[in-house]
C-alpha cells in the first residue's frame, strides 16, 4: 500500500519536524535520534508499505499536488496550517472533500476537542467532571460557572500549553483581570478561566475505533518542580529544555493507581473519545483530585507518536513494539467507511 505521511513546514522552521506532531509546533532542542516522522517512516516500510514523505507548507501549489497525488492513504500529522493552530480542522476537511482517506481525527473532532468550551459543555453532558469555567472574549462573558479561586486562565483555544506557565494559576482578582488581558492581547483568543484542581497530571491514551481500547496510563510527575511554581503542565515543563520545570518533571507509566481508580478513568477517556467524536488514536489528559474524582482537563486528537511521547510509552506498556502501534493506527483508519 501507498502511504503518505504529512508533516507541516513553513517559513521560519526546520524542514524536518521535530516537536509534538509537526514543524508548526514549537521547537525543542533534542538530542540527534528520530523524529516522529523518520520513525513512522521506519514502521511503515517494516510494515511493507511503500512510504513517502509530504510537506505541508501553506502554498496553495502544495494542496493541489496533494490532491492528485495517487496514495492510498495519509498519515495525517498536521495540527496546523502555515503556522495557525485553528487551521487543522480546516486541513481535514480538505482532504475530505477531495476524497482522500487519512488517519486521525475527521474535521468534526478537531473542532470540538480545539474549543475546550464546547468539549466541556458535551463532556458534562455525557455525565464526566471537569473542573468549573467561564470564557471571557474582549468585552463580554460568553460562559460562565460558580468557579473560585484559586484558577488557571489559558485560551481557550490553543494546544502544545500555548499560553500556559507559571502566571496562569492567580489567586485574586487583580491577577485575574491582568491574565486575561495577556490571553487577549498576546493570542487574540478568548479567555478559559477554569477552577484549579489540585491533584496528579494523568494521561490516558485511546487506540482504535470498535471499540476504543484505552492504554495503560502514564503520569507526568509534578513533584519535584521548584518551589512556588504550580504544579500545571506549562510550556516550560513541555517544551523548554533550558528552565528548572522541564529539567524536574518526567512522564511515566502510572504503577500505584488503585484499579479501580485505573478503569474509572480509562472509562472517563473512552467515553470522551466517543462523545467529542475523535477517532483512530487520541490522548485524554486528566486530573485525579480529591476522593480520587476523575476530572477531564482536555482531549488531543492526533497526539505526538514520537517513540519518547507519552502515547507510545502507553502502546509499550501495553505490550505493543512501535511499529505495531502504528500498524493498530493505520488498520483502525483503513476500516472506517470513511
Amino acid at each position: 500500500m501507498k502511504i503518505a505521511i504529512l508533516f507541516g513546514q513553513f517559513e521560519g522552521y526546520d524542514e524536518q519536524p521535530n516537536a509534538e506532531s509537526d514543524a508548526a509546533k514549537p521547537k525543542r532542542k533534542r538530542k540527534k535520534k528520530k523524529t516522529d516522522v523518520e520513525a513512522i517512516a521506519d514502521s511503515l516500510r517494516e510494515l511493507g508499505h511503500e512510504t513517502t514523505t509530504f510537506a505541508i507548507d501553506g502554498r496553495p501549489q502544495t494542496l493541489v499536488r496533494l490532491a492528485r497525488s495517487d496514495a492510498d492513504l495519509f498519515f495525517n500529522l498536521i495540527e496546523s496550517y502555515n503556522g495557525d493552530d485553528t487551521m487543522e480542522m480546516h486541513f481535514a476537511a480538505y482532504l475530505d472533500l477531495i476524497g482522500k482517506r487519512y488517519t486521525g481525527s475527521g474535521p468534526q473532532g478537531s473542532y470540538l476537542a480545539m474549543d475546550k468550551s464546547i468539549a466541556k459543555t458535551i463532556v458534562r453532558y455525557h455525565g464526566l467532571f471537569t473542573p468549573y469555567s467561564a470564557v471571557i472574549d474582549k468585552g463580554r462573558v460568553e460562559h460562565a460557572q460558580d468557579i473560585q479561586f484559586p484558577v488557571i486562565v489559558k485560551p481557550a483555544a490553543e494546544d502544545a500549553s500555548k499560553g500556559i506557565d507559571a502566571g496562569s494559576v492567580v489567586s485574586s482578582i487583580k491577577d485575574l483581570f491582568e491574565r486575561i488581558s495577556y490571553i487577549h492581547d498576546e493570542f487574540d483568543s478568548p479567555a478559559l478561566i477554569e477552577e484549579y484542581i489540585e491533584g496528579r497530571e494523568i494521561y490516558a491514551a485511546v487506540i482504535g475505533n470498535d471499540p476504543p481500547e484505552a492504554l495503560p496510563l502514564v503520569e507526568l510527575d509534578l513533584s519535584q518542580l521548584p518551589k512556588g511554581t504550580p504544579k500545571i503542565a506549562s510550556y516550560d515543563v513541555k517544551f523548554d529544555e533550558s528552565t528548572d520545570a522541564y529539567k524536574k518533571t518526567k512522564s511515566a507509566v502510572a504503577r500505584d493507581l488503585d484499579e479501580d481508580v485505573v478503569a474509572e478513568i480509562q472509562r472517563v477517556a473512552v467515553t470522551a473519545v466517543r462523545a467529542l467524536k475523535l477517532r483512530d488514536y487520541a490522548r485524554i489528559d486528566l486530573r485525579l483530585g480529591a476522593n480520587n474524582r476523575v476530572y477531564l482537563i482536555e482531549a488531543n486528537p492526533n497526539p505526538w507518536l514520537d517513540p519518547i511521547a507519552e502515547f507510545a510509552m502507553a502502546a509499550k506498556e501495553s505490550g505493543l513494539s512501535y511499529t505495531e502501534m502504528i500498524d493498530r493506527i493505520v488498520k483502525a483508519a483503513l476500516a472506517r467507511r470513511k
